[in-house]
């Protein structure tokens, strides 16, 4: 990432034009955890407060705790779309069983990320099948694309309808390679991380922003962590990012601990 953002420095172009300029801004989701439903309800109607309209709902523990905690966030934010993220938590039967209730309920989410583990691929195409057929619901390997072969596998088997891309996980070169071949076949593309800070999500927001090619953005860490020690790089309005006054990726401002620059 900083060669990258040195290279689009020393030639005095930001970022997000360096990755193609499809567009200066991306719109984010926000996680909601695994928490009781009073938690998730208060978190839910705070997120609608500041312009959220994508919730990223962490699942996968206890499917009759996940079912309350999703009625108990419609009750506050009726109109949000749902992002399910089982990390892996799911049999391929109780992640299909989710979608049934989850349809009794009138409630289709719009994503289901990673049902099962990441190493069950025949469970994987089971729920990518169900849940396309019945319930018109995309499903997103994450976990189980760690590499370019993973992901081959994943397109050429039809396992998924969605990759999620990570920095942190494939790193900057890998992920353009899963990025092209993903593009060549037609198959979906999510962008999320891990647990970073504006430094790494900044530069994912202009890999993002500049390459257009991303039909899920769940770049939300910063917005969740207790403090922000760093500045620049992009500014963000609710669930928007911007980087139309961000300088390469750029000119971060680190704060020491006495809060100096």
């Amino acid at each position: 990432m900083a060669l990258i953002d040195a290279v689009a420095n020393s030639i005095r172009i930001p970022l997000w034009r360096l990755f193609g300029g499809a567009s200066d801004t991306v719109t984010t989701d926000i996680t909601i955890p695994i928490v009781a439903p009073n938690e998730a309800a208060q978190l839910a109607a705070k997120y609608r407060g500041q312009g959220f309209q994508t919730l990223k709902l962490k699942v996968g523990k206890n499917m009759n705790s996940d079912i309350e905690v999703l009625k108990a966030i419609r009750l506050v934010h009726p109109d949000c779309s749902f992002i399910l993220d089982a990390n892996e938590g799911y049999t391929s039967d109780q992640a299909i069983e989710v979608l049934d209730r989850l349809n009794e309920m009138g409630v289709t989410p719009v994503l289901f990320e990673q049902p099962v583990h990441r190493d069950d691929w025949e469970g994987l195409r089971d729920v990518s099948i169900v849940a396309m057929e019945k319930y018109k619901v995309a499903v997103a390997a994450d976990e189980s694309c760690r590499s370019l072969l993973d992901a081959q596998k994943i397109i050429h088997g039809n396992l998924a309808h969605v990759i999620n891309i990570k920095l942190a996980k494939l790193g900057v070169l890998g992920a353009l390679e899963i990025i092209d071949a993903a593009r060549k076949a037609n198959v979906a593309l999510m962008i999320g991380g891990m647990v970073e800070t504006r430094i790494a999500m900044g530069f994912a927001g202009h890999l993002a922003a500049g390459l257009g090619c991303f039909s899920f953005v769940d770049l939300d860490t910063p917005l969740l962590l207790s403090e922000d020690p760093v500045y620049g790089g992009y500014e963000a309005f609710g669930p928007l990012y911007k980087f139309t006054n961000a300088r390469g990726h750029g000119g971060f401002l680190h704060l020491d601990n006495d809060g100096s620059k």
